[in-house]
């Protein structure tokens, strides 16, 4: 499953909206997701699980590139 995480870069920074981020991440499940991401600076905000139709929406944007961690 292909999951949409959104994050600040850095946990030492109070978390400013504006600058959140995207990644795209295959995982099979949101344990999995944060067990990959652990070793990273990131403060993740959120964890999106995308499938179907919410799926093909997001690929269809420039900024879609599935990472491999």
């Amino acid at each position: 499953m292909i999951y949409k995480v959104l994050y600040q870069a850095s946990k030492d920074e109070v978390p400013v909206r504006e600058q959140t981020e995207t990644l795209y991440l295959e995982a099979s499940d949101v344990r999995d997701v944060r067990k990959k991401l652990a070793d990273k600076p990131y403060n993740v905000e959120f964890i999106q699980p995308l499938t179907g139709k919410f799926l093909d929406y997001e690929k269809k944007s420039a900024e879609f590139k599935l990472e491999k961690i």
